[in-house]
């Protein structure tokens, strides 16, 4: 198979299991995180790293912001051999009792986004794979992490959530919103592949805690510092049971 035309990597040089951040140089702290790594590929929003942690070998690679680019960096990934992907991220909650520097488990992703629609209708649920699911909830609460597990929503446009979008999600009973799960979710699916997503929370959309309106981090809550680090650290604890 070719080389494929945005990860630049071709058949053989990826793992089975991918972590999947958003941000390039989430990559980079994951792969801090593992025994040993190695950089595959860099190319605009992707970069792609292959690392070992304990015995499990895995990919790391960022999609970039959203679900297009996200559908992307799977299809591609799918194209060359990897199996099961985990989307770890950040989000904002949308519920009162939901804390910043907690850890969500995602059950399903509400299509609020364009990507997944060009695929299927809109009808077709968004969701992940039972045994991705239950690693990263069997991990969190190893780790002794608040998990919260239930149905997130993914959106496009992050600067045009409402406070009329916000009260609808919340109504809904919709845990927090992000930018990928839903594309993930899909796509994964339609391929016969697994997939899954766990998002630590720095944010509360409902409460007016929205990233970008804390100040300084020893302000925060003792379980909002470093809680990308515990997420990953869940994360990667996870893809050793699967």
């Amino acid at each position: 198979m070719a080389t494929q035309p945005h990860l630049l990597v071709e058949e053989g040089d990826l793992t089975d299991v991918a972590l999947i951040p958003g941000d390039p140089g989430r990559v980079d702290r994951i792969a801090d995180h593992c025994d040993e790594s190695e950089t595959v590929a860099e190319n605009r929003e992707y970069k792609v790293v292959n690392a070992t942690y304990g015995d499990r070998e895995l990919t790391i690679c960022s999609t970039g912001i959203g679900c297009p680019s996200a559908a992307i960096a799977i299809e591609e990934m799918a194209n060359v051999g990897v199996e099961t992907f985990i989307r770890v991220g950040t989000t904002g909650a949308l519920q009162s009792d939901i804390e910043i520097g907690d850890m969500i488990v995602a059950t399903g992703a509400a299509k609020n986004e364009g990507t997944s629609k060009r695929y299927e209708d809109a009808e077709y649920p968004a969701v992940p794979d039972y045994e991705v699911l239950s690693s990263l909830v069997d991990s969190a609460e190893a780790n002794d992490e608040d998990v919260h597990i239930g149905p997130i929503v993914s959106d496009d446009a992050y600067y045009a959530e409402t406070d009329e979008h916000v009260a609808d999600w919340e109504n809904a009973g919709l845990l927090c919103v992000e930018m990928e799960a839903a594309a993930v979710f899909t796509l994964a699916r339609r391929r016969g592949l697994s997939a899954g997503a766990i998002c630590t929370v720095d944010g509360n959309l409902v409460e007016g805690t929205q990233k970008g309106t804390d100040t300084e981090d020893d302000e925060l809550p003792e379980k909002a510092k470093n809680n990308v680090g515990r997420a990953i650290d869940i994360a990667l604890e996870a893809t050793t049971q699967l």
